[in-house]
């Protein structure tokens, strides 16, 4: 029996990861290490990347302890998945000048916002604009805003490209954050220089990583002082990971053409591969390779959905051990379509389909009737028929897709999920490890870089483990036609009020 495992490092908004995998999936040990982010300024998100290596070493060590010194001498490649763009301006020794910018600071909104006037044809593979949280508007808002930081730069570089060259002293970019969050565009031969000029960024070229790594293709091999200190295999190899959300898909088995990834937490976001590309003014991408080559990716997001509930529970004061589960059960007793009740779950703005900041959460429908059993069906169902929305749009090119692999918190609320399918309409698999889908995929992106598996596909089939598929109910999915129906007209009387 081969012995050989892969080592995956999720650097997530508040912890890392590091776990060790099996040839077959098996998480065989895990440790976890939490870093600080600080808000200097409202708007504003940061955090130490030096604290952020110390907790990887930290979590390393865990990991071993865990695992024991045999498993890591089995250890046949390593890759990394990060949180971005989150961002920061390193010297020529690979030494931070400041604090990293964190995906989620929007300091970098005019930067962004003055790219999208542009209306270049670049913009129309990331849904016709571009966001804040990205790359390039922070590379520029860093130049505009801390010139002195700027000038004494060597380059401006994304956590991952940071992190792989921490382990093994070489500089690269990932086409998972290129592509996805620094306009990269394959088939326009990857960074545009007309892009940069029109944008008034031609000095893009001298500042960022531009040799741009597939998933799986080695970035170096881990540097022997961290080899002997971790006890890691001298020569092992580190291959390139890619953004946290999207390496979640790969630990969900998503790779192939219609499979879909939802990541179900405080925020929603959806990520669908497909074979051709289809442009959708509402819908991230299409990223040509950003995941698997020669697919499409195509992305979504829900900003508010399990923070709802969150705050449902606060503002209402439900008591219990766990009022989510108190809220559940009575949420799970009332109809569907909670009899007339329904809610836009847009608390936070719309990302997709809309890309509307300005839209806000609505319940309409209230009656005195209505208990607060009610309102919490309507939250479930309101973020459900949100889901159904961008689905359908990803969906409007002609690619099908066949059903969602779920992670996250909302995966454990079996009355959500099955709201979820019924809506929907499609089938939601549960995997094994799902809980630790980021270090899975990079598990298995290390497998197939390292040759163990030929592809992603096959290694998703060997690696990762399905453990249950809810099934959507047709009658349910016929009753709630008409309050999704509500639910898209109620946007389009609305938006003009926001």
């Amino acid at each position: 029996m081969d012995k050989s495992c892969f080592m995956g490092i999720d650097f997530g908004t508040q912890s890392v990861r590091c776990g060790v995998v099996d040839c077959a999936g098996a998480l065989i040990a895990i440790g976890d290490e939490r870093y600080n982010t600080f808000h200097p300024k409202p708007g504003y998100a940061e955090q130490d990347p030096a604290e952020t290596l110390s907790a990887m070493e930290r979590a390393l060590i865990k990991c071993r302890a865990k695992a024991g010194d045999n498993v890591f001498r089995r250890i046949a490649g390593i890759a990394v998945c990060a949180t971005s763009s989150t961002v920061l301006a390193v010297d020529g020794n690979g030494s931070p000048l400041m604090n990293a910018i964190l995906w989620m600071d929007n300091r970098a909104s005019a930067h962004a916002e003055a790219i999208g006037r542009t209306a270049h044809e670049n913009l129309r593979h990331c849904g016709g604009e571009e966001s804040a949280e990205w790359l390039v508007p922070k590379m520029m808002w860093i130049r505009d805003n801390m010139p002195d930081v700027y000038e004494e730069s060597s380059r401006i570089v994304e956590l991952q490209d940071y992190v792989n060259h921490y382990l093994t002293g070489s500089w690269s970019a990932s086409i998972c954050q290129a592509t996805c969050k620094a306009n990269y565009v394959e088939e326009r031969g990857g960074f545009d220089e007309d892009f940069f000029r029109t944008i008034g960024f031609p000095e893009f070229f001298g500042k960022a990583d531009i040799e741009v790594l597939n998933l799986g293709a080695p970035v170096g091999e881990l540097r022997a002082s961290l080899a002997a200190k971790f006890g890691i295999p001298r020569g092992t190899l580190v291959y390139q990971g890619g953004v946290d959300a999207h390496v979640c898909g790969i630990g969900l088995g998503v790779c192939r053409p219609g499979d879909t990834g939802v990541v179900m937490g405080s925020s929603f976001v959806q990520l669908a591969l497909t074979e051709s590309a289809r442009f959708h003014d509402g819908i991230w991408g299409p990223y040509k390779s950003a995941v698997v080559p020669g697919l499409y990716c195509l992305e979504g997001g829900q900003v508010s959905a399990a923070s709802i509930t969150e705050w449902f529970v606060r503002e209402f004061n439900v008591d219990g051990e766990n009022p989510y589960s108190v809220m559940a059960a009575e949420a799970g007793a009332i109809p569907s379509g909670s009899e007339g009740l329904v809610m836009l779950d847009f608390f936070q703005g719309n990302r997709t389909p809309y890309k509307n900041a300005s839209a806000r959460g609505v319940f309409f429908g209230l009656t005195l009737a209505h208990t607060r059993a009610h309102m919490y069906r309507a939250v479930m169902e309101g973020v459900a028929y949100g889901m159904r929305n961008i689905l359908e749009a990803m969906e409007s090119g002609g690619d099908a897709i066949n059903q969602l692999s779920g992670c996250g918190g909302v995966t454990r609320n079996r009355v959500w999920l099955q709201i979820i399918s019924d809506v929907v309409n499609k089938p939601t698999v549960l995997t094994k490890n799902s809980g630790d889908a980021g270090v899975l995929g990079c598990a298995v992106i290390a497998a197939v870089g390292s040759g163990y598996f030929p592809d992603f596909g096959r290694a998703c089939d060997n690696m990762v483990r399905m453990t249950e598929v809810i099934t959507p109910d047709r009658e349910r999915h016929a009753q709630y036609e008409e309050s999704y129906g509500r639910y898209l007209d109620l946007y389009e009387n609305l938006k003009d009020l926001y």
